[in-house]
């Protein structure tokens, strides 16, 4: 194990008999996720807790061949999925190469549509694979949630436009149902190759899945170490106790914090490849944990460039957030600054210095500042912005989702308040079998929402 998670900027936030007070129920929520399983809401999606070791390994030979053909035949990959359909596989490409990763020759370049209803950004990658070789992994359980939907109907009319049938065929893959739903009967149908969204794990869980792997291997990622990375982090944090797990403390950590008030989480790096991360966990742990009238809000930054936009309020604002801080002790790269004869710009004292510790500084400063300022701290220390980082990462936040929701008295892996929009959505469009709900709406708003 190479994470290391760092407690001490909780002195005078979360004290150990705040930790004894919550250790009965912090082990009674990990036996929900092993021993007293049977007991657990939600139980039917735990299949991401053994993943790391036990997944298909015959698929997973298939999402290698997958990858290597598409990066053979296609100058760009297009996503086609919403939520942990691709927030988890676009996060980990950013993290292991860069956020620029598509602008700096990437090949393929992997392009993540079907997350949006915006008709300028569809059309950009439309107009952008009408003149390259592409292919398309569409990613739903159903097939008939509506943003990827509608991309994967305008990407396949493109793709057959340009190939033919049966040429477009062989450029599809569709990451569904192993048995049923319109996804899996069309691509049974029309001959795409297919991979399965296990039924025991949920969306937000998937990345380790083909739901992930596919795209990430496309673009170049080592999925062995990923995966073994996962696997150290779920062997490293099955032991019970809080003194002796790192991820249990965590878990219990937040649920003590929420407790004295503090109802959102800033997850922050100083890192701008860190950014879809930080979004990934904004749904894991949002999902997860918003219900009931309960939950920690997760919110993001990236530092020090929210330092000159949110660092004002962090600093003196209302005492209602702490802050999980993920940092890495080797950079991908480095910069070290040089001399200059005039120093005009002061900056002489920092000649020599490497740009990493001038970032470690700030990270370090920031943590003092903002503790000293009142807002809580929790450091999460990888070695390096790499595969096998990224797998403990993963497999880190997984289970201390699930363990801090149980905590928290939720049932971490339903999400039954995301379907009220698409009611409403549907409503106004006039889809069929939605006249009642439109009938609703117009008596409560009038008939100019229309």
């Amino acid at each position: 194990m190479s994470l290391k998670v760092e407690f001490k900027y909780l002195n005078g936030f979360a004290d150990s008999a705040d930790f004894d007070a919550i250790a009965g129920k912090t082990e009674l929520a990990r036996s929900l996720l092993y021993e007293n399983r049977a007991n657990a809401a939600g139980n039917a999606f735990h299949g991401w807790v053994n993943l790391p070791f036990d997944y298909d390994k015959d698929e997973y030979c298939r999402i290698k061949a997958a990858a290597k053909k598409i990066r053979g035949d296609s100058e760009a990959l297009v996503v086609i999925g919403i939520g942990g359909s691709y927030l988890g596989a676009r996060a980990a490409i950013e993290f292991v190469k860069s956020k620029n990763y598509n602008v700096f020759g990437a090949s393929p370049k992997v392009f993540f549509i079907g997350n949006t209803l915006s008709p300028v950004e569809t059309s950009e990658i439309l107009a952008y694979c009408e003149d390259h070789d592409f292919s398309v992994n569409v990613i739903s359980k159903s097939g008939t949630t509506t943003e990827p939907a509608i991309a994967f109907r305008l990407f396949r009319e493109l793709l057959v436009k340009k190939y033919g049938a049966e040429g477009a065929a062989a450029r599809i893959y569709a990451t569904t149902d192993a048995n049923k739903g319109t996804l899996h009967d069309v691509a049974c149908k029309f001959g795409y190759e297919r991979f399965t969204v296990p039924d025991d794990v949920g969306g937000r869980y998937s990345v380790l899945t083909a739901v992930g792997l596919l795209p990430i291997a496309a673009a170049g990622v080592d999925i062995d170490a990923l995966m073994a990375g996962a696997r150290a982090s779920l062997e490293a944090y099955l032991v019970p106790g809080l003194d002796k797990n790192d991820c249990l403390r965590y878990a219990a950590a937040r649920n003590i914090l929420l407790q004295k008030g503090r109802s959102v989480e800033m997850m922050i790096s100083y890192e701008p490849d860190f950014t879809m991360m930080n979004e990934w966990l904004k749904q894991l742990f949002g999902e997860s944990e918003g219900k009931d009238g309960k939950g920690i809000f997760p919110a993001s930054a990236i530092y020090s460039t929210d330092l000159h936009s949110l660092g004002q309020y962090v600093q003196q604002g209302q005492r209602l957030m702490f802050e999980t801080v993920n940092v890495f002790d080797t950079p991908k790269a480095d910069i070290t600054v040089g001399a200059d004869a005039s120093n005009a710009d002061g900056l002489n004292f920092l000649a020599g210095s490497a740009l990493s510790k001038i970032n470690s500084s700030a990270f370090m400063g920031t943590v003092l500042a903002h503790t000293e300022g009142g807002v809580p701290n929790i450091i999460v220390r990888g070695s390096a912005m790499d595969e096998f980082t990224l797998g403990e990462l993963i497999y880190f936040y997984e289970k201390a989702c699930a363990v801090s929701g149980y905590i928290l008295g939720v049932n971490p892996f339903d999400q039954p308040g995301v379907e009220m929009y698409k009611r409403n959505m549907f409503a106004l469009l006039n889809k069929p079998g939605y006249e009642d709900a439109k009938a609703r709406l117009v008596a409560k708003y009038g008939n100019d929402i229309i």
